[in-house]
């Protein structure tokens, strides 16, 4: 990582600690876990789509994969500890193995989309014709539609009667996002995040140069794939629930909206808009006047006219360049006073 990226890191790292620190007296710790967990699902995405290049249409799959296996696991055995894992695991080791099927196979972005599409609705069909009595994995039982309730949720490891809840799930929520966001961060900075990249400008040229990029695309979505699950996972904790309805198109769709209006080829712009837009939707959500769907929708069409960049994108232009203007007009009375001096001595 070069000097000014790793200041650019640093500094980003900094101000989300201090807000995530400040967060806690201005909205309660229950809504504000959430909406940390919504950013990490939006970071999921915006790293294989913002930087791989990758649309993918199935990231929900990974998410409900991440929650479902945390809430068997966690009946079964009693105790978080490797549940958490195992919700992270699982979702990787899928991601995995469908992103080396689809990019081994050579699939165009159009057939991606389709396939990570299909995906997610197997799941949400499965999950909701799971209700009757034989659909079972040990001790836990699927529920259909009706979810899985009762489980387990976060402990600190080894003590099962030790909950983490409120404050403390809400710190450890935090904690996730700036790990996570720091490994990203980390990885693009890279050669392989580097070559990533730029198999996202030109996949062909990459392959020219002598790098396998189905194998760094695979990598890259199956990492995707795990952060999704760790969204998942902690989502799980803190509704205590987990229903067929995280495979839902609407969930896919909303993360993508995500994506798009806080801004693509960013980390901070997928997080920022998941936070933005989720939050709006939880305030949409205690009156019945305005459709939620709609909200979300004309919120799309007005930042793809308005923003197509996106919210941080838009914003890191604009301080740009009222910094640029700055420089400008410092460096202009600077020459201004060199003249008048040489005028002065001239006279």
């Amino acid at each position: 990582m070069e000097n000014s990226e790793f200041k650019h890191a640093a500094t980003v790292m900094l101000v989300m600690i201090v807000a995530l620190l400040v967060a806690p007296s201005v909205l309660e710790t229950y809504t504000l876990s959430v909406l940390i967990i919504y950013g990490i699902l939006g970071l999921s995405l915006g790293l294989i789509w913002g930087f791989g290049g990758i649309l993918c249409f199935g990231q929900a799959a990974f998410y409900g994969l991440g929650a479902y296996s945390y809430a068997i696991s966690a009946i079964n055995i009693g105790e978080s500890s490797l549940p958490f894992i195992l919700g992270i695991v699982i979702p990787f080791v899928f991601a995995g193995v469908l992103g080396a099927m689809m990019f081994y196979g050579r699939l165009s972005d159009v057939y991606l989309g389709v396939v990570t599409l299909v995906v997610t609705l197997i799941f949400f069909k499965f999950m909701n014709s799971t209700a009757g009595p034989e659909y079972v994995i040990g001790a836990a039982r699927l529920g259909g539609f009706n979810g899985i309730p009762g489980f387990q949720t976060l402990n600190v490891p080894g003590r099962p009667d030790s909950y983490i809840y409120d404050l403390e799930f809400y710190y450890v929520c935090a904690c996730a996002l700036v790990i996570v966001y720091g490994l990203t961060r980390w990885l693009l900075a890279s050669p392989f995040g580097r070559v990533a990249v730029a198999i996202r400008e030109n996949e062909q040229r990459v392959e020219l140069m002598g790098y396998d990029a189905r194998l760094r695309k695979t990598v890259l979505f199956a990492i995707g794939g795990g952060i999704a699950g760790l969204a998942g996972t902690l989502f799980a904790s803190w509704a205590e629930i987990v229903t067929p309805g995280m495979f839902s198109l609407a969930q896919s769709a909303e993360i993508i909206i995500w994506c798009i209006v806080g801004g693509l080829g960013t980390l901070t712009g997928p997080v920022v808009g998941a936070m933005i837009l989720a939050y709006l939707k939880f305030l949409l959500g205690q009156q019945s006047l305005i459709d939620n769907a709609m909200v979300l929708g004309l919120i799309l069409v007005l930042s793809v006219l308005f923003l197509p960049r996106g919210i941080v994108p838009t914003i890191g232009l604009l301080v740009g360049r009222t910094s640029i203007g700055r420089r400008r007009r410092k460096s202009g009375r600077r020459g201004g006073r060199r003249r008048h001096v040489r005028d002065t001595q001239n006279a």
